[in-house]
């Protein structure tokens, strides 16, 4: 007569989850070890992990014939996150344990010695599971610092299979885990704003992109600052909310980027991948599809340091990206969407040699050459961000006799704050005018009859598409919000049409 035993884990389905049927099956057979529902190769490597972990737990593994099948089966099962869920089910169906009567989830991969290890992706697993509805939820002792800002599941860590046991059994009961109030934290930067002497009009561009979410390219010579004035981009951007805290954590935690010294991303970071980078490591992929580079810039920077490096193929992913603030990472065996809501900050060079816009230099560089280089963008990308502006060599002299001290990036970062506060009030708690619609665009950002034909004018010395027409409009929108005015007047309006002028062909 066969025994029966069904306990749950749950598979990651981008930053969801699909809950798992572990289902334990004995029967009066030669001992043999099946396991069924889709396994990989690491899934099939369990019954040899579990095993171990049954006998050097001091427990009995059946010596009989067991079939573990892995509900839903159309779902592909990866890693060693179902170790314990499978070794519970086989425990319960030997009746070693007896589990209780309430919807309750196992996550963990089993050592040899019984040990639970971290797995990749908790807090997007048991932020599922909580969803889910599920009551209580077992979870790696590793893993514990990741879950500590989740309420409304109960969450208890183990340390080896022997301690849940004996807790499953109510003889040694195991603490959950207390749940901690989230601290936010200050952005690391490099540079503060007042050790960039002059750039004024370029600190002033990236105030206007932190404020409103809007996306910049830096174009300048070698030595004229470009990098470092991204470095210190961060360091005026507000702190996260808790929504952005969370989402962007899930995304780390399923890229296994998080770690017991840095459980959270709670605070702002910029990712700066090398001009290497394949289409594969920016947008995600793999044969399970997993986040990319944009996707762990969600809600944070982008940063692509001399953009023209990269490949075309690589830029070219970016563009739908930038226009959804979503990411479908498709794949043989799946279709993932990732967010992607981030600010691209990127600085070029505008030729091979780099002095094309150098006022001491000679370019080098014959005019064929010019244009193949400036053609690695497109002009769709191009169209794309919002600040364009050339950025100078600051003169020697004013580097040493400038006396004036320029603003700190926290008095700056004050002002961004005031604005983003004024467009979530007006747009939503997470929404910023860099991601407004046209048809929100259209009702929020109103002009009156002389603006409407100076922008018209404008837009047709300038060629631009309607894409560009609306994001000179959020621009325009931002610069207002900054200044503390609920109309756009014809400052904000001409101050973004200077941003919008090309400076790539």
């Amino acid at each position: 007569m066969s025994k029966m035993q069904k306990v749950y884990s749950i598979a990651p389905w981008g930053l969801h989850g699909v809950v798992v049927e572990v289902e334990a099956n004995l029967s009066r057979h030669l001992p043999k070890t099946i396991l069924v529902g889709l396994p990989d190769a690491a899934v099939q490597e369990a019954r040899e992990r579990v095993w171990a972990a049954i006998e050097n737990s001091g427990l009995t593994y059946p010596r009989q014939k067991v079939v573990v099948n892995l509900a839903p089966a159309q779902i592909r099962k990866e890693g060693g996150a179902y170790d314990l869920a499978i070794a519970i089910s086989i425990l319960a169906a030997s009746k070693q344990v007896i589990l209780a009567d309430l919807r309750q989830a196992f996550i963990g991969e089993l050592s040899l010695k019984g040990e639970i290890k971290s797995v990749p992706g908790i807090l997007v697993l048991v932020s599922a599971l909580k969803d889910f509805g599920f009551q209580e939820v077992y979870v790696p002792q590793a893993n514990a610092r990741e879950l500590e800002i989740l309420s409304g599941i109960k969450i208890i860590p183990v340390k080896n299979l022997l301690d849940l046991i004996h807790h499953l059994s109510g003889r040694n009961l195991l603490p959950a885990l207390e749940t901690k109030k989230l601290e936010f934290q200050s952005a690391s930067s490099d540079f503060d704003f007042a050790e960039v002497k002059g750039q004024s009009q370029a600190k002033r561009m990236l105030e206007i992109a932190a404020a409103g979410h809007h996306n910049v390219l830096l174009i300048g010579s070698p030595g004229a600052g470009k990098t470092m004035l991204a470095k210190a981009f961060l360091s005026i951007l507000p702190e996260p909310d808790l929504d952005a805290v969370l989402t962007t954590s899930k995304i780390y935690s399923l890229a296994g980027l998080l770690s017991e010294d840095e459980p959270l991303i709670n605070r702002r970071l910029m990712r700066a991948p090398h001009h290497s980078a394949s289409v594969a490591a920016m947008v995600g992929g793999g044969s399970w599809p997993k986040p990319g580079e944009i996707s762990l810039a969600h809600h944070n920077v982008l940063f692509l340091d001399e953009i023209l490096e990269f490949p075309k193929t690589v830029l070219e992913a970016l563009r739908q990206p930038l226009e959804d603030q979503v990411v479908t990472v498709s794949r043989a065996k799946a279709s993932v969407n990732y967010p992607a809501k981030f600010i691209l900050l990127a600085t070029a060079n505008p030729c091979p040699c780099g002095y094309l816009l150098d006022q001491d230099k000679k370019c080098k560089c014959s005019p064929l050459e010019i244009q193949r280089y400036q053609k690695r963008i497109s002009g769709p990308l191009l169209d794309r961000i919002d600040l364009h502006l050339q950025v100078n060599k600051v003169k020697t002299e004013d580097l040493i006799l400038r006396q004036s001290q320029p603003e700190n990036s926290e008095t700056i970062r004050q002002r961004v704050k005031k604005a983003q506060s004024k467009q979530q009030k007006r747009l939503g708690k997470s929404s910023l005018n860099g991601q407004m619609t046209s048809t929100e665009v259209k009702r929020l950002c109103p002009l009156d009859r002389d603006l409407q034909e100076l922008l018209s004018a404008a837009s047709e010395r300038l060629q631009l598409s309607a894409r560009a027409y609306f994001k000179v409009l959020k621009v325009a929108r931002t610069i207002a919000d900054l200044a503390g005015r609920e109309q756009i007047v014809e400052s904000d309006l001409l101050e973004a049409l200077r941003y919008r002028a090309r400076i790539l062909s």
